[in-house]
């Protein structure tokens, strides 16, 4: 069973309003998919948060099971995204299976060439700060 993606109330009613700005753009598939989890989300207080969620800023270290190949990523606003230093875009298709779930959780992937299963193995949050 898929993991319940959990949100403190200020990002998630940030992240809806990035939905809404980003309906015509060529992540709307994206925007929709960030949608359907934002629905069945858990909203938290900030303060009670587990820090091992993936959230807006966050660094992230996933596996993919199958292979057991790991990669560390940033999850960054769109217009921070930089795939050479490994920052992705909150609405890119990664970000999008991951966020809002937390250390140990399987996620998979949607790619074009079939689903990826993908283990959170770490999250860091020590740097994340909302403006």
């Amino acid at each position: 069973m898929k993991p319940t993606p959990i949100f403190c109330k200020k990002e998630y009613q940030f992240l809806r309003e990035l939905i809404l700005k980003s309906k015509n753009d060529s992540n709307a598939k994206e925007a929709g998919l960030l949608s359907q989890e934002l629905d069945r989300a858990i909203i938290s207080e900030e303060s009670i948060l587990d820090n091992s969620i993936i959230r807006i800023n966050s660094h992230v270290t996933i596996e993919d099971v199958k292979s057991n190949k790991q990669m560390k990523i940033q999850i960054v606003l769109p217009s921070l995204a930089n795939v050479q230093e490994r920052k992705i875009s909150i609405l890119a298709p990664l970000s999008v299976a991951i966020i809002g779930f937390k250390e140990n959780d399987q996620v998979d992937w949607e790619l074009p060439s079939g689903i990826k299963t993908l283990k959170i193995i770490e999250v860091n949050n020590t740097i994340v700060s909302h403006s």
